[in-house]
């Protein structure tokens, strides 16, 4: 078995020091909004480069406190894309916002900056660029789209810790950055948890109120807000691993090239590296004609592949009040039905890296020879 991640592995790796985390909290006594929560804000925001960081109680509570911070509610657009986890779409309307959708780019998979300009409109509040799979989307000409026209930009760096962008973090280029800490996600805790970046003092302290109440004095609501809280644990947890971070990047990094080399002549499509920024591969996205075919024959052979994501947000159920049937973003379409992620974490050996190429070179010799 080759599994798409080991969580346990990580753990085992690092017990000692997650332990003596999880006792420092139990320890203390207090377990919300404590020491812990402050000091991995501090940590975490020296590390991304932004003034200030909110700690909140998941990936998809950060885009929805982050976007009411800018502004976002009822009466609303919010421009984004359609290839990303359905929590993007599920914030915006959160709000009370309108999703209005881009097509991607056909290299990066992500917002395709060329087609933002044509979809501001008087409601327009916020563009919300999706850096996904660990690449972020192309920043400049969606900010200088943004400025033109008065809009804010919020960053869904929920599967970018550690990407850059023209030397900068994610998360630290627009007005806010929002990150999830889901277990599997490059910098994971033991559960939910999530945070908002932002070197704005007022956004800063609207996302406080926002996350607790709305409380300046406690029991009393200066404005509504929710109860979005990142624990004492989970900091406690995620202050251990971000000082792992750029190393298990790294190692990402390498597993990423060694895909690259070993797929070089296969008919599958390898990630692009954008040369604006610099990857954290939080997934490695591959593409193949036959998808479908090519997952159930790595499935049975032991392999953890899974695909992200395979229905667009716009094409979901839920989401077909929006009015937008088949062929309204032909390439995020396309991708998302030939898309296929393959094992990547840090705890995947080059031999089991080996082992995966293998088997797509054999499939291929069944399905496509002489290609």
């Amino acid at each position: 078995m080759i599994p798409f991640s080991d969580l346990k592995l990580q753990y085992l790796s690092i017990k000692d020091e997650i332990d003596a985390s999880i006792q420092r909290v139990l320890t203390s006594g207090w377990f919300i909004l404590g020491q812990e929560v402050q000091a991995f804000e501090e940590e975490f925001a020296s590390y991304v480069g932004a003034s200030y960081a909110v700690g909140v109680g998941s990936g998809t509570e950060a885009l929805h406190l982050a976007l009411l911070a800018c502004g976002a509610g009822p009466g609303d657009e919010v421009i984004t894309v359609s290839h990303t986890a359905v929590a993007t779409v599920a914030a915006i309307e959160l709000t009370g916002a309108r999703p209005v959708f881009v097509d991607i780019d056909p290299r990066s998979y992500t917002m395709d900056a060329s087609q933002v300009e044509g979809k501001i409109g008087p409601a327009t509040r916020v563009i919300l660029p999706v850096h996904l799979y660990g690449q972020t989307a192309d920043m400049d000409p969606i900010l200088a789209i943004a400025r033109q026209h008065g809009v804010k930009v919020v960053e869904d760096a929920a599967q970018a810790h550690g990407a850059e962008y023209r030397g900068r973090k994610a998360g630290s280029v627009g007005d806010a950055g929002c990150f999830s800490f889901y277990p599997t996600k490059n910098l994971g805790a033991f559960g939910d948890g999530g945070l908002v970046v932002t070197s704005d003092h007022s956004t800063a302290e609207r996302l406080r109120l926002l996350r607790q109440y709305g409380w300046k004095d406690r029991y009393v609501s200066s404005t509504k807000g929710l109860n979005s809280r990142l624990d004492e644990l989970q900091a406690a947890i995620l202050r251990v691993k971000l000082g792992l971070l750029d190393e298990w990047n790294d190692a990402r990094r390498k597993h990423a090239a060694l895909y690259d080399a070993l797929l070089q002549e296969t008919a599958v499509t390898t990630p692009v590296h954008m040369g604006y920024g610099k990857h954290c591969y939080h997934i490695y996205a591959i593409r193949s004609e036959y998808r479908d075919e090519l997952r159930e024959f790595l499935r049975e052979r032991g392999v953890g592949v899974l695909v992200h994501y395979p229905v667009p947000v716009h094409l979901q159920d839920a989401y077909r009040d929006l009015g937008l049937g088949e062929g309204a973003l032909p390439l995020t379409e396309q991708v998302a039905a030939e898309v296929l992620t393959l094992p990547v974490a840090p705890e995947v050996t080059e031999g089991q890296i080996g082992q995966v190429c293998d088997l797509i070179l054999e499939f291929q010799s069944t399905k496509a020879p002489g290609r």
